[in-house]
């Protein structure tokens, strides 16, 4: 036997068939001592060399059934040693071809059975893994940005310090700016490591929707008043959610909102619209309105993509294209579904459902 398990063929085909090798040398001894029997009994009945032709005869036809199912076996055997030998190898298993009995090929289909989804598995934790590379130098890349920004301010205010309180005033504004992005972004870096372990940072409890978007609204003031963003709240309603999860979803749709409503001149507008889905309240509809630039519609099925920046977020730069995607995957494991509507130009919808027994959803 090697270090991988395997033995030469014929040892393990002999060592599986001892219990079907010593039923039969019992049968023979059991027919043997039924002969003397009958031989002590009537004397004379069946001669010696009759009985030992027959124990021959028995002998030489098992001996050929052993051969000849060996035969028959030998190459799964071998097969079996190879892959045990190249078990390290993915492919290992796929050496196994000769197939002779259908136990072996119900074990063997299990193996492949098993390889496929092993490698199934495999290939979902690489993408997973390749996913998160690409997201982290995408965001180091994305916080290089405020952090230069933020140095270019300071070394311009000290080779010429702003004139008056306004000067200051606006040097500190866009400094808060920078850091803002800086904290937006760190969030989400937080919200991804955590997205893995969902099931263990989830507390669901009943929730006021109406004060939550306007925490997450009022945590936005400064930009919106910046921006000339006027948020507005039309109606009240109560979910069973995660707060802190929910939170994270309201402050991607608004940070969305706002870095796609600010290129635009004049007043614009961020509709939080919530009632009832059906007819018997059974279900709350949220509606989150802007009047930014809206979404070009080849863009608009891919948003909830990973890394999806389309033409909007290569054109203000800003964008990592995790956002939405994020929002789109802590909704779904909450049981809310969400969907975007959008006109290019006019602004843009995004609907957040929340079914009365849609946390169910965790469950299956």
């Amino acid at each position: 036997m090697d270090r991988h398990g395997g033995s030469r063929p014929l040892l393990v085909f002999m060592r599986d068939r001892l219990l079907n090798i010593l039923c039969f040398i019992m049968l023979i001894g059991l027919c043997c001592c039924l002969y003397m029997l009958e031989n002590v009994r009537y004397p004379g009945l069946i001669e010696t060399a009759t009985m030992l032709y027959f124990v021959l005869l028995a002998v030489v036809v098992y001996a050929a059934w052993l051969s000849i199912d060996y035969m028959r076996q030998r190459y799964y055997f071998k097969q079996v040693n190879e892959a045990l030998e190249r078990s390290d190898e993915l492919g290992a298993a796929t050496i196994i071809q000769s197939l002779a009995t259908e136990e072996q090929k119900l074990v063997t289909r299990l193996i492949r059975e098993q390889h496929r989804a092993y490698l199934n598995e495999l290939n979902k934790y690489r993408r997973q893994q390749e996913m998160h590379n690409h997201f982290v130098m995408q965001w180091v890349h994305h916080m290089k940005t405020p952090v230069s920004v933020v140095d270019l301010l300071i070394q311009e205010a000290r080779r010429q310090p702003p004139a008056g309180e306004e000067g200051w005033l606006e040097l500190i504004g866009s400094i808060q700016e920078e850091t803002e992005r800086q904290t937006r972004a760190l969030e989400i870096m937080l919200h991804t490591a955590r997205l893995d372990k969902f099931e263990l940072d989830l507390h669901i409890r009943r929730t006021a929707l109406h004060e939550l978007i306007r925490s997450s609204v009022n945590a936005h003031k400064r930009l919106c008043i910046r921006y000339s963003i006027f948020p507005k709240i039309e109606g009240e309603a109560w979910v069973e959610t995660d707060d802190k999860w929910m939170m994270f979803v309201m402050n991607q749709l608004i940070s969305n909102a706002i870095k796609y409503s600010k290129q635009k001149p004049g007043v614009k507008t961020l509709l939080f619209r919530l009632y009832a889905a059906d007819g018997n309240g059974s279900g709350i509809r949220l509606q989150v309105i802007d009047s930014g630039i809206g979404i070009a519609p080849h863009d608009l099925p891919r948003i909830f993509e990973p890394f999806f920046t389309g033409e909007n977020g290569r054109a203000t730069g800003e964008s990592t294209g995790m956002g939405l995607y994020l929002a789109k995957q802590v909704c779904s494991r909450l049981g809310i579904g969400i969907g975007a509507e959008s006109e290019l130009g006019a602004g843009t919808t995004f609907t957040l459902t929340f079914q009365t027994r849609g946390i169910h959803v965790l469950d299956e």
